[in-house]
């Protein structure tokens, strides 16, 4: 069995930057273990598989794998998928709808830029939280802390989010995945994404953490638009909107960086 492999820089506008994911366009389904296997080989934070889709409205079915989990949402690895059927596999439309484990997820084309409409998950404040945060974070000031997927950790200010040095091994004793935050100064607000717990401790660009982002610093800042940085390495460039109580508009740019072809057994 031949396969083939599409490797992107999502969120990035130009080569090397953003948070690279490999896209396998399926004609059907492989099997959960085989998928993940291949995940774990490609050795990225994300591997998307996408199969056509036999429901009315919907084009492909969609998964995520890390090296380590499936996972119920991935902004970056959506973001490459749609430039592959975009650009590659040359779709002629501008809107392409897939079907997920969070629900149907639709990428539309604007230019350079696509923009995807995912899910809103506004954080709630936690009262109560492992005193060993502040320690699992190198002893930053911490204005608060939230959560819905992931817990969401505010900071003081763009240099506690790029100087923070996580212990990762104390990380993965108490949290699966971790958002740190604050207000930006070019972009409205700044952010890094951690998740030992799915075997990836820093993620370049994280598009799911957004859904959790944006209602967040929507509501702190009124602000219904918004730019967003995360301050990875890499580093990554969003284009945030709040559009209802339900729905997020997440959008970016792709850069192609290589193809190739994965051959299994029969």
């Amino acid at each position: 069995m031949k396969l083939r492999l599409y490797q992107i820089d999502a969120f990035a506008s130009d080569l090397f930057k953003g948070n690279p994911a490999a896209v396998i366009p399926l004609k059907k389904w492989l099997s959960t273990e085989l998928m993940q296997q291949i995940a774990l080989e490609n050795n990225l934070s994300e591997t998307v598989f996408f199969v056509p889709s036999k429901e009315r409205g919907v084009d492909y079915e969609i998964k995520w794998f890390t090296p380590e989990v499936e996972i119920n949402l991935c902004g970056h690895a959506t973001l490459a998928a749609a430039y592959v059927i975009f650009e590659i596999l040359k779709a002629k439309k501008k809107k392409v709808v897939f079907n997920s484990k969070s629900g149907h997820l639709t990428v539309t084309k604007n230019k350079k830029t696509l923009m995807m409409d995912f899910p809103s998950w506004k954080p709630q404040r936690l009262t109560e939280y492992p005193n060993e945060l502040s320690a699992i974070l190198g002893n930053p000031e911490i204005v608060g802390v939230y959560k819905y997927r992931d817990t969401l950790v505010e900071l003081v200010n763009e240099e506690a989010v790029l100087n923070c040095q996580p212990d990762f091994t104390l990380m993965k004793k108490y949290f699966d995945k971790m958002i740190i935050t604050a207000p930006g100064k070019e972009a409205d607000f700044v952010s890094r994404f951690f998740a030992p717990g799915a075997g990836i401790n820093e993620d370049p660009v994280t598009g799911s953490a957004h859904s959790q982002l944006i209602p967040f610093w929507s509501d702190k800042l009124s602000k219904k638009k918004m730019k967003a940085k995360q301050l990875s390495k890499r580093g990554g460039e969003l284009y945030c909107e709040q559009v209802n109580g339900q729905r997020v508009i997440i959008g970016g740019q792709c850069i192609f960086y290589m193809k190739g072809e994965i051959i299994l057994p029969d």
